[in-house]
């Protein structure tokens, strides 16, 4: 299985490596992007199983980037790590086919309950 990270924060990209290796999900390969739009170009090119993407970014935001994939018949599932975490984002974020929403800081433990609904 493989997992793309998507997030402007280098350090943040590297958090949600690390929670995912404490999650127990260290053996899938980690792919990484700086933005929505790096990322639809990774997703068109190679597309990986999960998306782990942050809302706000340069060039293009994690919403952006959520129906621009639908809008091309993309399916990855997706699921947004945020610090974004008002009532009216986390149901726009879903209304718009995310598969969870994370609220920054998370932990092992949130992050492997969020996946549990979402992976095999």
């Amino acid at each position: 299985m493989r997992f793309l990270i998507v997030d402007d924060s280098k350090a943040m990209r590297n958090i949600v490596m690390r929670t995912l290796r404490q999650a127990g999900y260290g053996d899938h390969a980690m792919d990484e992007a700086i933005n929505g739009e790096r990322a639809l170009f990774a997703v068109r090119t190679s597309p990986p199983d999960l998306i782990f993407c942050d809302i706000n970014m340069p060039e293009m935001g994690g919403l952006e980037l959520l129906k621009s994939m639908r809008e091309e018949g993309i399916g990855v599932r997706l699921g947004f790590i945020t610090s974004e975490c008002t009532q009216e984002m986390i149901s726009s974020a879903i209304a718009a086919g995310a598969e969870f929403v994370l609220t920054k800081p998370f932990t092992p433990a949130g992050l492997k309950s969020a996946l549990s609904k979402v992976l095999p």
